[in-house]
Protein backbone atom coordinates (compact mmCIF):
# COMPACT_ATOMS: atom_id res chain seq x y z
CA UNK A 1 0.00 0.00 0.00
CA UNK A 2 1.16 3.54 -0.69
CA UNK A 3 -0.31 7.00 -0.16
CA UNK A 4 0.32 10.63 -1.04
CA UNK A 5 -1.05 13.88 0.35
CA UNK A 6 -2.28 16.00 -2.55
CA UNK A 7 -2.36 18.99 -0.20
CA UNK A 8 -3.31 19.59 3.41
CA UNK A 9 -4.40 22.68 5.31
CA UNK A 10 -7.23 25.15 5.73
CA UNK A 11 -7.36 25.82 1.95
CA UNK A 12 -7.90 22.23 0.94
CA UNK A 13 -7.27 18.61 1.88
CA UNK A 14 -7.03 15.41 -0.17
CA UNK A 15 -5.10 12.17 0.22
CA UNK A 16 -4.72 9.38 -2.32
CA UNK A 17 -4.38 5.80 -1.08
CA UNK A 18 -3.46 2.99 -3.44
CA UNK A 19 -3.04 -0.78 -3.21
CA UNK A 20 -2.82 -2.93 -6.31
CA UNK A 21 -5.58 -1.85 -8.68
CA UNK A 22 -7.52 0.02 -5.98
CA UNK A 23 -7.28 3.80 -5.70
CA UNK A 24 -9.19 5.73 -3.05
CA UNK A 25 -9.39 9.48 -2.51
CA UNK A 26 -9.78 10.60 1.08
CA UNK A 27 -11.61 13.94 0.97
CA UNK A 28 -11.49 16.37 -1.93
CA UNK A 29 -11.18 19.88 -0.59
CA UNK A 30 -9.92 21.37 -3.86
CA UNK A 31 -11.92 22.49 -6.87
CA UNK A 32 -12.20 19.69 -9.42
CA UNK A 33 -9.85 21.35 -11.90
CA UNK A 34 -7.18 21.82 -9.25
CA UNK A 35 -7.60 18.24 -8.05
CA UNK A 36 -7.22 17.02 -11.64
CA UNK A 37 -4.05 19.08 -11.99
CA UNK A 38 -2.54 17.59 -8.85
CA UNK A 39 -3.46 14.05 -9.89
CA UNK A 40 -1.86 14.68 -13.28
CA UNK A 41 1.43 15.52 -11.55
CA UNK A 42 1.33 11.95 -10.23
CA UNK A 43 0.28 10.46 -13.59
CA UNK A 44 -3.05 9.41 -12.08
CA UNK A 45 -6.19 9.56 -14.22
CA UNK A 46 -9.29 10.70 -12.28
CA UNK A 47 -11.43 7.98 -13.83
CA UNK A 48 -9.13 5.38 -12.25
CA UNK A 49 -10.42 6.30 -8.77
CA UNK A 50 -12.51 3.55 -7.18
CA UNK A 51 -14.08 5.78 -4.56
CA UNK A 52 -14.05 8.98 -2.54
CA UNK A 53 -14.30 8.76 1.25
CA UNK A 54 -15.45 11.93 3.01
CA UNK A 55 -14.62 12.76 6.63
CA UNK A 56 -17.04 15.67 7.15
CA UNK A 57 -18.77 18.54 5.36
CA UNK A 58 -16.38 21.46 5.89
CA UNK A 59 -15.42 23.18 2.65
CA UNK A 60 -11.72 22.40 2.87
CA UNK A 61 -12.63 18.69 2.69
CA UNK A 62 -15.53 18.60 0.22
CA UNK A 63 -15.16 21.41 -2.31
CA UNK A 64 -14.58 19.12 -5.29
CA UNK A 65 -16.36 15.96 -4.14
CA UNK A 66 -19.67 16.46 -5.92
CA UNK A 67 -18.16 17.61 -9.20
CA UNK A 68 -15.60 14.78 -9.29
CA UNK A 69 -18.24 12.19 -8.41
CA UNK A 70 -20.55 13.39 -11.19
CA UNK A 71 -17.87 13.96 -13.80
CA UNK A 72 -16.20 10.56 -13.40
CA UNK A 73 -19.05 8.50 -11.89
CA UNK A 74 -17.05 7.87 -8.72
CA UNK A 75 -18.81 6.25 -5.73
CA UNK A 76 -18.78 8.33 -2.54
CA UNK A 77 -18.73 7.04 1.04
CA UNK A 78 -19.88 9.44 3.78
CA UNK A 79 -21.94 9.54 6.96
CA UNK A 80 -25.63 10.35 7.02
CA UNK A 81 -24.89 13.56 8.91
CA UNK A 82 -22.41 14.70 6.29
CA UNK A 83 -24.92 13.95 3.54
CA UNK A 84 -27.66 15.86 5.36
CA UNK A 85 -25.50 18.99 5.37
CA UNK A 86 -26.60 19.42 1.73
CA UNK A 87 -23.21 20.84 0.74
CA UNK A 88 -22.07 18.20 -1.75
CA UNK A 89 -24.79 18.43 -4.39
CA UNK A 90 -26.05 15.49 -6.41
CA UNK A 91 -23.86 12.39 -6.51
CA UNK A 92 -24.54 9.35 -8.69
CA UNK A 93 -23.46 6.61 -6.27
CA UNK A 94 -23.74 7.19 -2.51
CA UNK A 95 -22.77 4.75 0.26
CA UNK A 96 -23.60 5.66 3.86
CA UNK A 97 -20.97 5.05 6.53
CA UNK A 98 -21.51 4.70 10.26
CA UNK A 99 -19.15 5.92 12.96
CA UNK A 100 -17.77 2.43 13.54
CA UNK A 101 -17.81 0.26 10.46
CA UNK A 102 -15.61 -1.90 8.27
CA UNK A 103 -15.76 -1.51 4.49
CA UNK A 104 -14.12 -3.51 1.74
CA UNK A 105 -13.45 -1.38 -1.33
CA UNK A 106 -11.49 -3.27 -3.93
CA UNK A 107 -8.28 -4.50 -2.33
CA UNK A 108 -8.43 -2.13 0.66
CA UNK A 109 -10.24 -2.73 3.95
CA UNK A 110 -11.36 0.55 5.47
CA UNK A 111 -12.34 1.14 9.10
CA UNK A 112 -14.30 4.28 9.97
CA UNK A 113 -14.29 5.81 13.45
CA UNK A 114 -15.96 8.80 15.08
CA UNK A 115 -13.99 11.86 16.17
CA UNK A 116 -14.87 15.01 18.16
CA UNK A 117 -15.15 17.90 15.69
CA UNK A 118 -17.65 20.70 15.04
CA UNK A 119 -19.38 18.97 12.15
CA UNK A 120 -22.63 16.99 11.84
CA UNK A 121 -21.23 13.45 11.96
CA UNK A 122 -17.45 13.49 11.43
CA UNK A 123 -15.39 10.34 10.98
CA UNK A 124 -11.84 9.42 10.18
CA UNK A 125 -10.51 6.25 8.60
CA UNK A 126 -7.90 3.52 8.88
CA UNK A 127 -6.80 1.75 5.68
CA UNK A 128 -5.59 -1.86 5.62
CA UNK A 129 -3.97 -3.76 2.74
CA UNK A 130 -1.35 -6.49 2.37
CA UNK A 131 -0.54 -6.49 6.07
CA UNK A 132 0.00 -2.71 6.24
CA UNK A 133 -2.14 -0.29 8.23
CA UNK A 134 -2.46 3.46 7.52
CA UNK A 135 -4.17 5.51 10.22
CA UNK A 136 -5.50 9.00 9.51
CA UNK A 137 -6.43 11.55 12.17
CA UNK A 138 -7.16 15.19 11.35
CA UNK A 139 -9.95 17.57 12.35
CA UNK A 140 -10.28 16.34 15.91
CA UNK A 141 -10.41 18.61 18.92
CA UNK A 142 -9.11 16.08 21.41
CA UNK A 143 -7.78 12.57 21.84
CA UNK A 144 -10.17 9.91 23.08
CA UNK A 145 -9.53 6.32 24.22
CA UNK A 146 -11.36 5.14 21.10
CA UNK A 147 -9.02 7.13 18.86
CA UNK A 148 -5.99 5.62 20.59
CA UNK A 149 -7.47 2.16 20.11
CA UNK A 150 -8.07 2.76 16.40
CA UNK A 151 -4.55 4.05 15.77
CA UNK A 152 -2.79 1.20 17.54
CA UNK A 153 -0.31 -0.85 15.51
CA UNK A 154 -0.23 1.40 12.44
CA UNK A 155 2.45 1.03 9.80
CA UNK A 156 1.92 4.68 8.83
CA UNK A 157 0.15 7.59 10.48
CA UNK A 158 -1.14 10.81 8.92
CA UNK A 159 -1.56 13.01 11.99
CA UNK A 160 -2.93 16.52 12.43
CA UNK A 161 -0.57 19.13 13.89
CA UNK A 162 -2.80 22.12 13.32
CA UNK A 163 -1.49 24.80 15.63
CA UNK A 164 1.06 25.83 18.18
CA UNK A 165 -0.73 27.01 21.33
CA UNK A 166 1.43 30.08 21.75
CA UNK A 167 1.06 31.18 18.12
CA UNK A 168 -2.71 30.66 18.28
CA UNK A 169 -3.04 32.73 21.46
CA UNK A 170 -0.90 35.56 20.07
CA UNK A 171 -1.88 35.34 16.42
CA UNK A 172 -4.38 37.16 14.19
CA UNK A 173 -7.48 35.09 15.02
CA UNK A 174 -10.19 36.79 17.13
CA UNK A 175 -10.86 35.24 20.51
CA UNK A 176 -13.97 33.32 19.42
CA UNK A 177 -12.03 31.68 16.59
CA UNK A 178 -9.11 30.89 18.87
CA UNK A 179 -11.54 29.13 21.20
CA UNK A 180 -13.11 27.21 18.33
CA UNK A 181 -9.80 26.03 16.88
CA UNK A 182 -8.30 25.19 20.27
CA UNK A 183 -11.47 23.72 21.79
CA UNK A 184 -12.57 20.12 22.24
CA UNK A 185 -14.39 20.19 18.90
CA UNK A 186 -11.64 21.99 17.01
CA UNK A 187 -8.22 20.87 15.85
CA UNK A 188 -5.26 19.07 17.38
CA UNK A 189 -2.35 21.20 18.52
CA UNK A 190 1.27 20.17 18.18
CA UNK A 191 1.24 19.32 21.87
CA UNK A 192 -1.82 17.09 21.58
CA UNK A 193 -0.39 15.31 18.55
CA UNK A 194 2.81 14.68 20.48
CA UNK A 195 0.84 13.35 23.46
CA UNK A 196 -1.07 10.97 21.20
CA UNK A 197 2.14 9.79 19.60
CA UNK A 198 3.65 9.18 23.02
CA UNK A 199 0.82 6.77 23.87
CA UNK A 200 1.21 4.65 20.73
CA UNK A 201 3.52 1.76 20.01
CA UNK A 202 6.21 2.95 17.60
CA UNK A 203 8.13 -0.20 16.75
CA UNK A 204 6.07 -0.91 13.63
CA UNK A 205 5.52 2.73 12.66
CA UNK A 206 7.43 3.10 9.42
CA UNK A 207 6.12 6.51 8.43
CA UNK A 208 4.72 9.53 10.32
CA UNK A 209 3.27 12.41 8.30
CA UNK A 210 2.28 15.66 10.04
CA UNK A 211 -0.76 17.20 8.34
CA UNK A 212 -3.26 20.07 8.35
CA UNK A 213 -0.75 22.63 9.64
CA UNK A 214 -2.19 26.12 10.02
CA UNK A 215 -0.40 28.67 7.89
CA UNK A 216 -1.04 31.40 10.49
CA UNK A 217 -0.77 29.51 13.78
CA UNK A 218 1.99 26.98 13.20
CA UNK A 219 5.27 26.29 11.45
CA UNK A 220 6.76 23.02 10.18
CA UNK A 221 9.68 23.53 12.55
CA UNK A 222 7.43 23.75 15.62
CA UNK A 223 5.41 20.71 14.59
CA UNK A 224 8.55 18.70 13.94
CA UNK A 225 10.08 19.74 17.27
CA UNK A 226 6.97 18.68 19.21
CA UNK A 227 6.77 15.25 17.59
CA UNK A 228 10.48 14.54 17.98
CA UNK A 229 10.33 15.56 21.65
CA UNK A 230 7.61 12.94 22.19
CA UNK A 231 9.49 10.18 20.40
CA UNK A 232 13.23 10.80 20.11
CA UNK A 233 14.59 9.16 16.98
CA UNK A 234 11.35 9.52 15.00
CA UNK A 235 12.86 12.21 12.75
CA UNK A 236 14.09 9.73 10.14
CA UNK A 237 10.49 8.54 9.68
CA UNK A 238 8.86 12.00 9.86
CA UNK A 239 7.53 14.08 6.96
CA UNK A 240 5.30 17.15 6.76
CA UNK A 241 2.58 17.85 4.22
CA UNK A 242 2.34 21.01 2.12
CA UNK A 243 -0.76 23.03 1.30
CA UNK A 244 0.21 23.98 -2.23
CA UNK A 245 1.58 20.77 -3.73
CA UNK A 246 1.57 16.99 -3.33
CA UNK A 247 4.12 15.19 -1.23
CA UNK A 248 5.96 12.27 -2.69
CA UNK A 249 4.53 8.77 -2.38
CA UNK A 250 4.86 7.05 1.01
CA UNK A 251 5.20 3.26 0.74
CA UNK A 252 4.19 0.96 3.62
Amino acid sequence: MRFVSLGSGSRGNATLIESGDTRLLLDCGFAARELERRLARLDVEPDSLNGILVTHEHQDHIQGVGVMARRYRIPVWLTHGTLLSGRLGEMPDIHLVQGQQELNIGGIRVESYSVPHDAREPVQYVFNANGSRLGVLTDSGMITPHILEMLTACSALLLECNHDNGMLANGPYPLHLQRRVGGNLGHLSNRQAAQLLGHLEHAGLECLVAAHLSEKNNTPELAREALISAVPGIESRLSITCQDSPTGWFQV
